[in-house]
């Protein structure tokens, strides 16, 4: 279903994306006139986008939660990444010159999605807007970001072994939060998903670090109980 108004909580989230990063609330409601953008409501589960669809607009979930799965030609499937309230996708194909998704997104809750047209972005705006400006240079970091982000996927998606895919995450976990007890910012499945390893696999393998006195864990909170040993199969 497609929403025609853009509410002042929608217009809250979209002042702490990284795309109107610096742009006050006002200038966003002004901006949003000359963007015409999309808003569109999703049930849980169901598909935004599939792979292989032509895209040409970038995305801003304003409410709910979606997945971006890719799937090989086996059927499995490996979760790209997991997006909330705020964050976006598309930014990485919206401005290619194959328009078409390589990826399939994916609602997991009932959802409300900003659709932003490229030419909106790049396109030349007839009011000389500030904002102009500010958007398509926050778009420049946005790509950025994106790349050295996915230059992490591979990185995981290279390493062969279950266990030290296990100790670079939880590794890279403890020095964002700077403390040896944290927690995953996603379900023990989505992990799974991420690192490219079957659930069982991987639960079997906490379990055994777990035993080894390496970690400790309860839910989705990780204790490091050894760290240098963690940092042993990493380097």
């Amino acid at each position: 279903m497609v929403m025609k108004m853009i509410n002042a909580s929608y217009i809250e989230v979209l002042k702490r994306t990284a795309l109107f990063n610096g742009i006050e609330k006002n200038d966003i409601q002004t901006m949003l006139n000359c963007l015409d953008p999309k808003i569109k409501l999703y049930k849980k589960n169901e598909l935004i986008v599939i792979s292989g669809d032509v895209f040409e607009s970038l995305g801003i979930i304003l409410e709910g939660k979606v997945s971006v799965i890719k799937e090989n030609s086996a059927g499995s499937r490996i979760m790209f990444s997991q997006l909330k309230s705020g964050e976006m996708f598309g930014e990485m194909i919206v401005f290619s010159k194959n328009p078409f998704w390589p990826a399939t997104v994916e609602s997991q809750e009932n959802s409300v999605i900003f659709f932003l047209p490229k030419e909106k972005i790049l396109g030349e705006c007839s009011q000389m807007c500030s904002w102009h400006r500010r958007l398509i240079a926050n778009m420049l970091f946005i790509l950025s970001e994106k790349a050295l982000h996915l230059n992490k996927k591979v990185e995981y998606l290279s390493i062969k072994s279950i266990r030290t895919k296990l100790c670079t995450y939880f590794i890279e976990q403890y020095k964002k939060s700077g403390h040896q007890t944290f927690n995953l910012p996603v379900k023990r499945n989505e992990l799974a998903e991420f690192l490219n390893i079957s659930r069982p696999s991987m639960s079997r393998e906490m379990c055994q670090m777990r035993d080894e006195g390496l970690i400790d864990f309860h839910l989705s909170s990780i204790q490091i109980k050894d760290l240098d040993a963690l940092m042993s199969y990493v380097d």
